[in-house]
């Protein structure tokens, strides 16, 4: 048992650090799952710029179609490969170039959100830095050492580090707003497609605590109808 105890203490700063609990530049991503137009925007910039090397291979292109609404011009704005609007949602990097060309392959990111948290997500595509050192000429303040390029860009602008910690981006397509609202929408689709029946879970579990508050009451009262005839 006291093996155990070690080995779960030993785990805790891991289990935190993964989910950006212990990492000061972490901040709020406010995001709003409940929000169809911010899911359907962020669903499109993820295609747009993301799965050309990270898959969504537990989600499907028409489990999102019919969860946000989505027309079929919308959804085919979506594919950019030659894959159905029934399939999964795959990356046409392989595994093997992945590893050579960014050190490893990169990851699914289906359940990335349920694993690091939106927070983290959001924190990380903002904290981007030009860093002349590293492989790809960018680091990152919430995953230092990041090996991957900085894709957001040319919608940020060139992210510079300041001596107060902070970062200041210019020459981007998108001000400093916009981009912010840019990367909130991918992070509320990724924390979506981590878990799509988040909202419905929620109302039922609503349903069940009331029934289950009700039956509470009932099998009281039953309890004092019977135990009347004891005393």
């Amino acid at each position: 048992m006291k093996k155990v105890f070690a080995v779960l203490i030993a785990c805790l700063p891991a289990l935190a650090y993964a989910a950006g609990g212990n990492n000061e530049h972490v901040v709020s991503a406010n995001i709003d799952l409940t929000d169809k137009d911010s899911l359907k925007r962020g669903a499109q910039a993820f295609m747009d710029n993301c799965s050309g090397c990270h898959s969504l291979q537990y989600q499907r292109y028409q489990r999102i179609a019919d969860d946000l609404e989505m027309t079929e011009d919308e959804v085919s704005a979506l594919i950019h490969t030659d894959a159905k609007v029934g399939e999964q949602i795959t990356s046409a990097l392989s595994g093997d170039n992945g590893a050579q060309w960014f050190g490893a392959a990169p990851p699914d990111l289906t359940l990335e959100a349920r694993l690091k948290s939106p927070d983290w997500i959001y924190s990380y595509l903002k904290t981007f830095y030009v860093d002349k050192s590293r492989p790809f000429g960018v680091n990152n303040l919430v995953f230092p050492a990041v090996g991957m390029p900085h894709v957001l860009e040319g919608l940020q602008g060139t992210p510079v580090l300041q001596e107060d910690g902070t970062i200041v981006a210019t020459g981007g397509a998108l001000t400093a707003e916009e981009y912010d609202q840019y990367v909130r929408d991918i992070t509320n689709f990724l924390a979506y497609t981590g878990e799509p029946v988040k909202l419905e879970r929620e109302r039922l579990g609503k349903w069940v605590l009331g029934f289950l508050f009700i039956f509470f009451i009932v099998a009281y009262l039953l309890k004092k109808e019977y135990w009347r005839d004891v005393h």
